[in-house]
């Protein structure tokens, strides 16, 4: 049964409110993360919670417990002239890691015109509800040195 310090194996798709899918483990390995560590968003983690192998679970996760809503202090409108150089290569829909005082923080550009470009620092998937299909395979008791790292170890210890 799914509890804090579960290591669990599950494959998943997601979709936003129209169906279309964003994310899939279909095709690939499952994703394995430790319970309780902040490994996935926590709309899903709570909806887990006392699931058991071989549950398939739908789940519905609100903006609030997904990736956040929208920061308007997280969308920048800065001169072209702080991309210098690189500007030429600089388009709408292209990311970077933008530095800033509170360290690196990823950002898409959101559009450009002859003197500004504005980039958005917020979670692409910020303000949307998701729409989740589980299917657990796998549970285990996590060991002391996963808890204490809090993620999953790959057979044999480290991989990180």
């Amino acid at each position: 049964m799914i509890k804090v310090n579960s290591v669990v194996t599950m494959h998943y798709e997601l979709k936003n409110v129209e169906g279309d899918v964003l994310d899939s483990s279909k095709g690939q390995d499952p994703l394995v993360y430790l319970h309780g560590a902040g490994n996935i968003i926590i709309g899903l983690e709570e909806q887990l919670v006392g699931k058991t192998v071989g549950d398939n679970v739908s789940a519905v996760v609100a903006p609030e417990k997904g990736y956040g809503m929208p920061v308007d202090a997280l969308i920048q409108t800065v001169p072209r002239e702080a991309f210098g150089d690189e500007i030429d290569k600089v388009e709408v829909g292209m990311r970077f890691q933008a530095e800033t005082e509170q360290g690196p923080v990823p950002v898409v550009v959101t559009s450009m015109d002859d003197a500004t470009v504005t980039v958005d620092g917020n979670h692409p998937l910020a303000g949307q509800e998701l729409h989740f299909e589980v299917s657990i395979s796998e549970i285990r008791d996590a060991s002391q040195e996963e808890i204490d790292h809090g993620h999953v170890h790959g057979q044999g210890g480290h991989q990180h």
